[in-house]
């Protein structure tokens, strides 16, 4: 039978009817190594001369159970316990086999006294128990000497592992304010030793860093605020330690640390701030509307949704003429130009802004108010300022009959600013190409220049400008619109070639050709056109006319029998009259040819027989009439062209000396091509100049009209008179290339004394050339050399001419 006992004193037990015996050794220097105690057994009985303090509780004994301290340090192998069977009379024939669980490897057995021993180091935490089978064997035959028995090994815990904080750090927040008790976040941490024996993974929390802030559930581990009042503000950040001890807390427990990092989270408890009560700003008055005029900022401690800021205009003179709008990036209140600004009527503005937080939170409502408001003084710049027209859009209708020169509106234009700048007005001619229109330069009235045609331009669109004579960067601009009345100027026409055919058997009254009429013209009423014979066809006795009095009318025939022998072809001229005021009328012909037809009526044949001739020539005679008419052409284009490539001898004409031609181009007047003075005295009397002698040449280029000196002054306005005289003069040349340069007053007209431009006369000049020195023409080289000849100095006498 296998027994057990405890020391060598131990008592024995059969175990559930088998004869094996386990033995297991207490270690005698520990409280908490023993196996489950056998009954009836007190410690003290079997330790005697252990102090009271390491009493332990009567327990039940298992049998099959053996306990063994974790952690043991000793070099020597750690003794378990040790098999025994009743069969062995210690002559060594027994042979004791330990299998199982760690068999061989951590424990070992010795085959002849069956002592088991530990031979590895051994951690409850990473194996609680093993379970091994013991076996006695007869060591010559090997036979069994006991049937295989089961038993455990337990590994007794020590408190060898400290509390440990898987989930650290932590990292919490909590709102700013909060009261005393909030709960922040709950800590834990796990101790690695047995939590049913001892208290070795009994664990209690006490916080190390963080008071008074915070405090520390001791069995929880709960963190909670310790101040009241806490201010985000004033201080953001806190890192707490908190300490988790085993033992219960008591001396010699182990233990170990986490951080929680801490953060104040916002709440609306400041009220917002304009570190300014005054503001000064400035705007152009030709800032655009939307155009931004500067920027308020009300300052608030709190961050996020709690420092989000409203602005708006609460009072002031400028609430009509500003706006503002808050910036959500980074909250600050844009005052922006709301209407148009002018220095001239108003200098300065002032605002009374507020800031405001748009989102409370009712319980610190007793920290505000949530609002503060400042001052804005706004001053506005004056600028030069293009002239302004008034009304800003013209509409002008003008009858297309209207003669050239015709003031047909008065535009105009004044400067805003305050010094209130002289203005002269122009046409864009981008906008007005065919130059129909023409508009002073100083009195802004827009004229006729050429003449108006509705059939062909019914619609016209310029632009007239405005310059400051100071400053002729500043231009205003205005749209005039003229619409072009109709008059009854064209007179209603055929649209097309009318052609009829009669047939030679034809009938009185048989309808030849029904025929209709255009006109250009488009009056109020409508066109109504009337038809009838000219009057050199009134009494025709062949063809009538009937009117339709729908714009159309009917030939009709007067006779009958027509041949085509006698005549193949009738004119018939046919007045077209209109309803217009004056009435206008055109005559328009019908042509009518007589044709063959057969019964029915359907043409056969429209050509006359042709007349045989009295005399016939022959085919060779007419060849050689041909061939004469040839040969007299080619001799008269030989003796052309050897006319043409005559050679002209070198002779100088009095005419083509060279010497009178730049006497000529002294002459003072339009261009290079202009030979001979005019009369200008003619430009400033018109009846002087249409009674004057035929108009000269000219043929360099149209001057332009609208290169006035900016510097002319006001008091040399030309009067309306000389206006239309000259737009029709300037009108002439456009049409006539030929024509007198008439335009050419603009530059005459303010010559000499007062004119920036100074005297373009030749009246003061040097009457010799002696005066003038051509010796430089001799350094030119070889292709001046002529010049330098006839106009440079010379050591001999003079040439005779």
């Amino acid at each position: 039978m296998w027994t057990t006992g405890r020391m060598s004193n131990a008592k024995s037990w059969l175990g559930l009817g088998t004869s094996l015996y386990f033995w297991a050794l207490m270690d005698l220097t520990t409280t908490v190594l023993s196996s489950t105690p056998m009954p009836e057994v007190e410690l003290e009985t079997l330790f005697s001369g252990r102090s009271q303090s390491h009493q332990r509780s009567k327990r039940s004994w298992v049998w099959n159970q053996f306990f063994v301290l974790e952690e043991y340090t000793g070099t020597d192998p750690l003794y378990v316990g040790k098999l025994h069977s009743d069969m062995d009379r210690g002559d060594g024939s027994i042979k004791y086999i330990l299998s199982g669980e760690g068999a061989g490897i951590v424990f070992t057995i010795d085959d002849t006294t069956g002592d088991i021993h530990a031979i590895q180091r051994l951690d409850r935490e990473e194996r609680a128990q093993y379970t091994l089978r013991a076996q006695a064997l007869d060591r010559r035959t090997g036979r069994p000497m006991e049937p295989e028995s089961e038993f455990i090994i337990k590994i007794q815990d020590i408190n060898d592992n400290e509390p440990k904080f898987l989930d650290g750090p932590y990292i919490a927040t909590v709102p700013e304010m909060s009261p005393v008790g909030t709960s922040v976040i709950q800590v834990t941490a796990t101790d690695a030793d047995d939590p049913t024996y001892g208290n070795s993974a009994r664990v209690v929390y006490s916080i190390l860093q963080g008071q008074p802030y915070f405090s520390v559930d001791s069995k929880t581990g709960v963190i909670r605020t310790a101040l009241m009042n806490m201010d985000r503000e004033a201080k953001e950040y806190y890192e707490v330690i908190i300490q988790a001890k085993d033992m219960g807390g008591q001396l010699g427990g182990l233990a170990g640390t986490t951080t929680v990092n801490i953060t104040l989270s916002d709440v609306n408890d400041n009220p917002p701030r304009f570190p300014q009560k005054h503001y000064q700003m400035s705007v152009l008055e030709s800032a655009p509307i939307s155009s931004t005029v500067g920027r308020v900022f009300a300052k608030d401690l709190d961050e996020g949704i709690n420092a989000e800021m409203k602005y708006t205009i609460v009072d002031g003179d400028g609430a009509d003429a500003f706006d503002i709008n808050t910036d959500q990036n980074f909250q600050v209140g844009i005052i922006t130009v709301k209407k148009p600004l002018s220095f001239e009527s108003k200098k300065s503005y002032t605002l009374k802004v507020e800031g405001s937080n748009p989102h409370l939170e009712m319980r610190f409502l007793n920290l505000g108010p949530f609002q503060d408001t400042t001052t804005v003084h706004i001053s506005v710049e004056d600028v030069d300022e293009p002239p302004v027209f008034e009304p800003g859009f013209y509409f002008v209708e003008v009858p297309e009959d209207v003669t050239i020169g015709t003031t047909i509106q008065i535009i105009s234009a004044k400067d805003p600013d305050v010094t209130n700048n002289s203005i002269r007005y122009s046409i864009d001619r981008g906008s007005d190409p065919g130059r129909f229109f023409y508009v002073d330069i100083t009195t802004g009235a827009l004229m006729t220049a050429r003449p108006l045609d509705r059939e062909e331009f019914s619609w016209h669109n310029i632009t007239v400008l405005a310059m400051e004579m100071n400053n002729p960067s500043q231009v205003g601009s205005v749209a005039v619109t003229i619409k072009v009345l109709d008059v009854n100027d064209n007179a209603p026409e055929f649209p097309r070639f009318y052609e009829a055919f009669i047939c030679e058997n034809a009938k009185a009254g048989q309808l030849i050709q029904t025929v209709s009429a255009v006109d250009q013209d488009d009056p109020h009423n409508g066109q109504h056109f009337y038809y009838s014979l000219a009057p050199e066809a009134a009494n025709n006795p062949n063809f009538t006319v009937r009117d339709n009095q729908d714009n159309t009318a009917r030939i009709l025939t007067r006779r009958s029998g027509f041949r085509q022998q006698e005549q193949s072809v009738f004119y018939l001229p046919i007045l077209i009259a209109d309803s217009g005021q004056p009435v206008l009328s055109s005559t328009g012909t019908l042509t009518i040819q007589v044709c063959s037809c057969n019964d029915d009526g359907h043409v056969m044949s429209c050509s006359p027989e042709a007349y045989l001739l009295p005399v016939s020539l022959s085919r060779g005679a007419l060849i050689a009439i041909l061939a004469c008419i040839f040969v007299l052409l080619v001799l008269v284009l030989l003796i052309l062209s050897m006319r043409r490539h005559r050679k002209q001898p070198y002779i100088i004409d009095d005419d083509e000396n060279i010497h009178e031609n730049i006497v000529r181009y002294d002459d003072e007047g339009g261009g290079e091509e202009d030979t001979e003075a005019f009369d200008i005295a003619a430009m400033w009397n018109p009846r002087e100049a249409q009674a004057g002698a035929a108009p000269k040449t000219r043929q360099d280029m149209l001057p332009e009209i609208e290169s006035l000196s900016r510097y002319v002054p006001q008091t040399c306005a030309v009067s309306s008179t000389v206006h239309s005289y000259v737009l029709a003069k300037l009108y002439e040349a456009d049409m006539d290339l030929w024509a007198p340069p008439f335009d050419s007053l603009q530059t005459y007209m303010f010559e000499g004394d007062g004119s920036v431009a100074g005297s373009l006369s030749s009246l003061q000049s040097a009457t010799s050339d002696s005066e003038q020195s051509f010796d430089f023409l001799t350094d030119w080289g070889p292709r001046f050399r002529k010049l330098a000849e006839l106009y440079g100095a010379s050591e001999g006498p003079a040439p005779l001419w």
